[in-house]
């Protein structure tokens, strides 16, 4: 049986914010979002540039050569960010987060791409866990039993990155899955997780059959919740082909 990926996305400015600075891609093979850095100097060019470099992979790959194709092309989205920021010296300090995710041709291997604090979600028979790692200030306290996850939610320096795409090497994590039949994927931005609770997200992700009606619910809850951000969210099912 062949598995192929199917997916629905929605972004929206929020309610606070005067611009999206959020990009996203929802393709057949890839799907990505990208959070340009809210603050900083043109941080939706660099969401922007960085999408347009992943969205090439949205095409059949073999299974051993997607993470290098990843690897690339984050090489070439961070290279692009620091040409613009050459040509133009105002843009200093713009970056995006990226968190991508791709099939292989066979259907057999997923393969994630992540750095910043944007998240992937897989909800697996019933079960519903992240599956990244936010490269965040909060996290690393986290990590370091200074601090509970609880107290990270709400601690005043969790919008604080350790890592972005912002034209420097940077140091993208990867990994591999094996699909199965049934599988959900959530990608998104932290204007989603930062107001909207996991558990609140998991009853969503497993409540919804319509890909575009799970993704619209969850961008409505994140603005119920004050909007205080952008908000871009992917919802992804792993399919038998005979079901496409």
């Amino acid at each position: 049986m062949t598995l192929k990926l199917r997916s629905a996305a929605v972004s929206d400015q929020g309610l606070v914010r005067s611009s999206n600075q959020d990009s996203v891609h929802a393709g057949e093979w890839l799907v990505a979002v990208a959070d340009g850095m809210g603050g900083m100097a043109a941080g939706d060019l660099a969401s922007e540039i960085t999408i347009e470099a992943i969205s090439g992979l949205d095409v059949p790959t073999a299974d051993d050569a997607m993470v290098v194709a990843l690897q690339g092309a984050i090489e070439v989205a961070s290279g692009r960010i620091r040409e613009a920021v050459e040509e133009d010296p105002t843009r200093q300090g713009m970056g995006t987060t990226l968190t991508a995710l791709l099939m292989s041709v066979s259907g057999t291997c997923l393969a994630v791409a992540h750095v910043g604090d944007s998240r992937a979600y897989l909800f697996r028979d019933g079960a519903f866990a992240q599956v990244t790692r936010d490269d965040t200030f909060v996290q690393m306290l986290v990590d370091e039993g200074v601090i509970t996850a609880e107290e990270a939610s709400s601690h005043p320096r969790r919008a604080v990155v350790t890592q972005a795409l912002q034209g420097d090497t940077v140091r993208a994590a990867y990994l591999t899955v094996e699909p199965r039949p049934g599988d959900r994927w959530l990608l998104c931005s932290d204007g989603l997780t930062n107001v909207v609770r996991a558990d609140t997200l998991a009853e969503v992700v497993s409540g919804y059959a319509d890909r575009e009606a799970c993704a619209r619910r969850l961008v409505d809850l994140a603005l119920r919740a004050g909007g205080p951000d952008n908000i871009t969210v992917v919802v992804a099912d792993v399919v038998p082909d005979d079901e496409v």
